[in-house]
């Protein structure tokens, strides 16, 4: 990577649809102000979105474009696709042209493509930030005419062309690497007992059934009396399950729509299960705990699979498949949980995998694209 650099002073950053997408993003944007606070940035997400909301709230703008993705039902929305995405071209001309970005950033999600297609059109310089060990069509694509990729693992020259990648790592949310509480806290916090083991059940922002269903056979069989349990059962699933998991029949477990603190949770946590989306994986890899990953089957091209078997591989995580969760999650959770040996030896060799200076190397070469232009 080459040391001749200078500050950026107004770019375009688009994607998301998912946390995975937009967390990352907004920590580029993030270390951009903090380097440059006089710095533009203005996001460009897809309409309806989950960015559409988390981008202000971290006080940026951003602009929605009408694209949608293909529906795996027939639906008329399918039939509407052609002329979603004609439109989002032309809109995403039309930002790039008003708002004149010295660099265009694509992090994933529906709306990265129209505004990468735009910007490499209008030889505006681009760089993508693939987060996964498989990239999607749409990326593999643009590759050819953006100016450099930052990826997270190793391996993607398959894809991608070879000059242009820049293995850098995902950016992850801050004080994660460093963890503001000690175990002690983290339980104070949740009011569990510092005693006994506990277990972090992550199934993302919007929930995971398969995870949800495997701590309800769970509580249905009485086999959660060892330890206890931070449960993120999402915000589509919470209400349905307050009803079942009162928190004076069952102490032991905390149920939560979403966790704010993401850093007491794992702080707590002696054992984590969790999805195998690329910036969990990043964010695990820097907490160095023992893990669990059961990959989702319901994304594109199996990535999180492949994005777990990148851990399991090294001998840092384990693996179990979504159609196996129900029946020996928790099985192999608390067999792994009291298993000291190995929970130590997945601890090291998780965290040697971890990538710190992610968000910092990614716009380390921003910058240094906009200098050669």
């Amino acid at each position: 990577m080459t040391s001749r650099r200078r500050h950026i002073t107004k770019v375009i950053i688009s994607g998301g649809g998912t946390g995975g997408h937009i967390f990352p993003a907004i920590a580029i944007a993030n270390e951009i102000k903090s380097r440059n606070p006089k710095a533009e940035i203005l996001f460009v997400g897809a309409l309806g979105r989950m960015e559409m909301s988390k981008v202000p709230e971290a006080g940026y703008k951003i602009v929605g474009l009408p694209i949608s993705g293909l529906q795996r039902k027939l639906t008329f929305s399918n039939f509407l696709l052609p002329f979603k995405i004609l439109k989002s071209l032309f809109l995403a001309k039309k930002v790039i042209k008003d708002f004149q970005p010295e660099l265009v950033i694509g992090v994933g999600g529906y709306a990265s493509g129209p505004t990468l297609k735009m910007a490499t059109m209008q030889k505006v310089p681009t760089l993508i930030q693939e987060q996964n060990s498989y990239p999607g069509k749409t990326n593999i694509l643009l590759s050819k005419k953006v100016s450099s990729i930052c990826t997270a693992y190793e391996g993607l020259s398959k894809f991608f062309p070879e000059d242009k990648i820049r293995l850098t790592g995902n950016p992850v949310r801050k004080g994660l690497s460093n963890q503001n509480m000690n175990r002690k806290e983290a339980h104070q916090f949740f009011d569990l007992d510092p005693e006994r083991k506990t277990i972090l059940i992550l199934g993302g922002s919007l929930g995971a059934k398969t995870l949800n269903d495997a701590m309800i056979r769970m509580i249905n069989a009485r086999e959660h009396n060892n330890c206890q349990f931070i449960w993120q059962c999402g915000t589509y699933y919470f209400e349905g399950l307050r009803s079942m998991v009162d928190e004076d029949k069952y102490p032991n477990i905390k149920l939560l729509a979403f966790i704010s603190r993401m850093d007491a949770s794992y702080a707590a946590a002696d054992l984590i299960i969790s999805r195998a989306g690329a910036l969990s994986v990043s964010e695990l890899c820097l907490v160095g705990k023992p893990v669990i990953l059961v990959p989702s089957p319901n994304v594109s091209e199996d990535h999180q699979t492949k994005n777990a078997m990148s851990l399991v591989n090294n001998k840092a995580a384990v693996l179990v498949k979504d159609v196996d969760a129900q029946k020996d999650l928790i099985l192999k959770a608390n067999e792994l949980l009291f298993d000291e040996e190995k929970s130590a030896t997945l601890s090291k060799n998780i965290s040697n995998l971890a990538r710190p200076n992610a968000t910092s190397e990614i716009v380390d070469e921003s910058e240094s694209i906009i200098a050669k232009k």
